[in-house]
């Protein structure tokens, strides 16, 4: 668990939580579910302290809950808004025995490149708490960031601090949708080879790219719950007093424009992929029809083979008849007679159907 104050370009980590809410600026808890549920108890007791408004206990198990899809909620002193992640890699969480807990069943080599657990926030008017998985890189990095902008080490970040908790939330999940596109190249060259590997010499692995195809519907809704989230969240900014004052009011535009970027953003990961999908979907579809074909030119040779062998069993059917009196029954050349007319028949067959193209591969 990690305590910063920000003020207006100064960011400091505190030791603990102070008693009160600083004169200026705001307060950012940033803690792992783990330490969250840990010290549940002084979490809510130190939120009471500052605001006056603990969490619910609903809000509680939402923070505490890894899997819950993304969603947006609000109350008349904090609005609480759950995301889930894009990251790269699977990093396992421990649970209150201290043990790691399992990941969830995967189902594509492309979906072992992605983290989607779920990070909440709360959003005061001066205070930001953050639940986030074990070892999340997203806190690290903003951590990190901060820190270097404020000694003046790190232009690339931005020209300013975030101005509110709202803003930083927006930055933090906005950074989060970004690293999806980051994995975007990896992603298609995964399924490229999935592919490759449907119609290559492992085509046995076929099944592999089914489970590619349900992985990627499950992207898909997460990007449709985080898109779903994020226009609540807007609908909500929407409704917030409207501010007289300049400052106040040209940082509500900011978050406007900040949440509108978000949007965006997942619009981008949600159509690409969707086109992901499509194209897991056609090659499903086309090694489904190699498999059709494959299995008709099966038939087809079967069916060839028995319509040479046909004849030569009507011929030996009909000399093996009980007759006295049947042509070449007694000769000495009969047998020769007869094995040498079946022979012709049969490559003549062959030759026809072969000219024909319904032996052989096409």
């Amino acid at each position: 668990m990690r305590f910063f104050h920000i003020f207006g370009d100064q960011f400091t980590e505190l030791d603990a939580l102070p008693p009160t809410l600083p004169s200026t600026g705001y307060l950012w808890i940033a803690c792992s579910r783990s330490a969250f549920q840990t010290a549940l108890g002084d979490i809510q007791a130190g939120l009471n302290r500052l605001t006056g408004a603990p969490l619910f206990d609903l809000h509680v198990s939402d923070l505490l809950n890894r899997q819950l899809p993304s969603n947006f909620d609000y109350t008349s002193t904090y609005d609480l808004l759950v995301f889930r992640r894009l990251a790269a890699g699977v990093v396992p969480e421990k649970n209150g025995d201290g043990e790691a807990e399992p990941a969830r069943p995967g189902s594509l080599d492309i979906t072992g490149l992605l983290d989607t657990s779920a990070v909440g926030f709360a959003v005061y008017d001066r205070v930001l708490l953050t639940v986030h998985p074990a070892d999340c890189l997203v806190r690290e990095f903003f951590a990190t960031r901060l820190q270097n902008q404020t000694h003046g080490s790190d232009g690339r970040f931005g020209t300013r601090m975030p101005t509110s908790p709202a803003d930083l939330m927006l930055r933090m999940v906005n950074h989060m949708v970004d690293s999806y596109l980051e994995l975007r190249r990896l992603l298609s060259r995964q399924l490229d080879e999935l592919q490759r590997q449907v119609f290559g010499r492992r085509a046995a692995r076929w099944h592999l790219l089914l489970e590619a195809r349900n992985a990627l519907h499950e992207l898909e809704d997460i990007c449709e719950d985080q898109r779903a989230a994020i226009t609540e969240w807007i609908d909500a900014l929407e409704e917030w007093p409207q501010e007289t004052d300049a400052t106040l009011h040209r940082e509500r535009e900011q978050l406007r424009v900040r949440s509108r970027d978000v949007i965006e953003h997942v619009e981008r990961v949600l159509a690409h992929v969707r086109r992901l999908q499509s194209s897991s979907e056609t090659a499903v579809q086309m090694h489904f029809s190699e498999q059709s074909n494959r299995t008709n030119d099966i038939m087809r040779t079967l069916t060839v083979l028995t319509a040479i062998f046909l004849p030569l069993n009507l011929v030996t059917g009909f000399f093996g008849m009980n007759f006295e009196r049947l042509p070449l029954i007694h000769s000495a050349r009969g047998f020769w007679v007869i094995a040498v007319v079946m022979l012709g028949i049969g490559i003549g067959l062959s030759i026809f159907f072969w000219r024909k193209r319904y032996l052989g591969r096409s």
